[in-house]
């Protein structure tokens, strides 16, 4: 985790948001603190482009079992 402090910055030079209820004149303290990503949780649409087909399509089956008769057909 990342961690930046300034110490002693002046208040004017705050962004208008952070300067609400400070006195312009006055020196403040920042700290700056990076925040742990939650682990991204993959949707099932993600998962499914990831996926390799394991199964072959009936006409490969077909094809490899012709494939092995003739193999053995041969001896």
């Amino acid at each position: 985790m990342n961690k930046i402090v300034k110490l002693h910055y002046p208040a004017a030079k705050l962004p208008e948001e952070l300067r609400v209820g400070i006195d312009p004149n006055a020196e403040v303290t920042i700290t700056v603190e990076t925040e742990e990503q939650p682990e991204r949780i993959m949707s099932l649409e993600e998962m499914f482009a990831m996926r390799r087909d394991v199964y072959s399509s009936m006409d490969e089956v077909i094809a490899h079992i012709d494939a092995i008769r003739e193999e053995r057909g041969s001896l």
